[in-house]
């Protein structure tokens, strides 16, 4: 199953997922000098961080807004870039957030779990109601497929929404929405014990991070909000166990690492590898990697 694969990966190389979030702002100069094509260079400058970092980062997501923005070129980009990473045998997570119902939600599912942008795992809003999820279950039980659906997220906003008090226990409203995820998941656990239909857990709320954990015992996290967002090792690994059980997203930490040195630039994939390193150092201090 995909959720082994991953958990195998992460055993091997950390916990660290390089978001590929490549704004052409982003993007060092001699680059889009030397290259014309919008796609050619998104596509470099990926090439040059994926190359940089094989052997150390388990997965790579990828923000679709950032290569939807750029039009066709820019989804050009995105293709390419998704199929440099499978070529080399990586895993890829398509940050694409869906939320929609029933035949839109379908077209979906076809379009990032087959065709052109075919990836491991999509990230997916399930506050539409969980019949927005039902359309990818028949991918997930190939077992070559999984998801990341949006639980408690990182920003400030979501206690408009997520913790609102939703039963005579009070409790939040992502715990209705993480209790329901952890029975639909039930169906699709994986050897290493967790379900290929795993949870976006914001990594900067210390407050409720271990009670999350222990309440998904086999739920597989992806945790945003590290570095730019302000989430630090301390935070994030609060939701590991034994070193495994999630994968830490940081994007303009790593990307743009290269901006904090004289000679980053011409050595942005340098950095991003130096950024990796120190990022897998700062989690792993903390005692649960």
């Amino acid at each position: 199953m995909i959720i082994d694969r991953l958990f195998k990966e992460v055993e091997k190389k950390g916990n660290v997922c390089v978001g590929l979030d490549s704004h052409l702002d982003h993007i060092p100069n001699h680059i889009k000098e030397k290259y014309q094509d919008i796609d050619e260079i998104l596509f470099q400058f990926n090439k040059g961080i994926i190359d940089n970092t094989l052997d150390i980062v388990p997965v790579y997501k990828l923000q679709i807004a950032f290569y939807e923005a750029y039009g066709i070129e820019g989804l050009i980009g995105y293709k390419r870039t998704i199929e440099y990473i499978k070529s080399n045998g990586s895993i890829i997570i398509g940050d694409i957030k869906r939320g929609d119902i029933a035949s839109t939600a379908e077209m979906y599912a076809k379009a990032h779990f087959e065709g052109d942008f075919q990836v491991d795992f999509i990230t997916l809003n399930p506050y539409m109601g969980f019949d927005s999820i039902t359309p990818y279950l028949k991918y997930i039980e190939t077992g070559e497929k999984g998801m990341f659906v949006l639980l408690r997220t990182s920003n400030p906003g979501a206690k408009d929404i997520q913790y609102l008090n939703v039963n005579t226990q009070l409790e939040r409203l992502y715990y209705h929405v993480g209790d329901s995820l952890n029975e639909i998941g039930s169906k699709y656990i994986g050897n290493c014990g967790y379900s290929s239909i795993g949870a976006v857990v914001g990594g900067t709320h210390r407050d409720e991070a271990e009670e999350i954990r222990n309440r998904y015992k086999n739920m597989f996290f992806l945790i945003p909000g590290y570095g730019h967002q302000g989430g630090k090792g301390e935070d994030v690994a609060l939701y590991l166990k034994d070193g495994n059980g999630g994968i830490v997203n940081s994007s303009r930490g790593i990307i743009t690492a290269y901006n904090k040195y004289e000679d980053g630039p011409e050595n942005f994939d340098k950095y991003a590898r130096e950024a990796v390193l120190a990022m897998k150092e700062d989690i792993k201090s903390e005692g649960r990697v």
